[in-house]
């Protein structure tokens, strides 16, 4: 490749980059809208383990839309927060890509007073949809995970989410 080509190479794998990051913010931050708008229109292959296997986003989205946006007493009760590391993407044509991540993955589960702690592998696909890199496919497979409870004398504050309004 020359150098215009590599340079063109670097700004879509960032751009992906940047993509991955905003459906993490999108999870952490309890925006259903801007989760939704990291996927293809129609047809993306979504495997999430526990949460589960689906042949489109919608179903997921409305999955993730009623654990995000669960509330009791004006409170959300699942507070989650996304961290993506080691990412390794790799363009393989004009307008599609394949990536693989690592999740470091928290959550405090109000309902049930616990604490998750896990990490697991993402294994994504990604194509140029209307000039803008989107996933097609998304897989997570979990390498651990560890429950515990919320220890009596814990306090959790919450603070404002990007896509809720309050």
């Amino acid at each position: 490749m020359d150098l215009e080509q590599r340079i063109a190479a670097l700004e879509e794998i960032e751009a992906i980059k940047n993509l991955k990051h905003r459906y993490w913010r999108a999870c952490d931050g309890k925006d259903p809208k801007s989760f939704r708008a990291c996927f293809i229109r129609s047809g993306a292959n979504i495997d999430y383990g526990r949460l589960g296997s689906f042949d489109d986003i919608e179903p997921m989205a409305a999955i993730f839309e009623k654990i995000a946006l669960h509330q009791v007493g004006g409170k959300h009760v699942i507070l989650d927060m996304h961290h993506g590391l080691h990412p390794d993407i790799t363009i393989t044509g004009a307008g599609t890509a394949t990536g693989r991540w690592t999740l470091r993955f928290r959550q405090l589960n109000l309902l049930e007073n616990t604490e998750t702690v896990s990490t697991g592998e993402y294994d994504d696909e990604y194509v140029l949809e209307d000039g803008e890199w989107r996933m097609s496919k998304c897989h997570f497979t979990e390498t651990w995970s560890l429950t515990r409870p919320l220890s009596p004398d814990a306090v959790v504050s919450e603070g404002q989410f990007a896509g809720v309004a309050q």
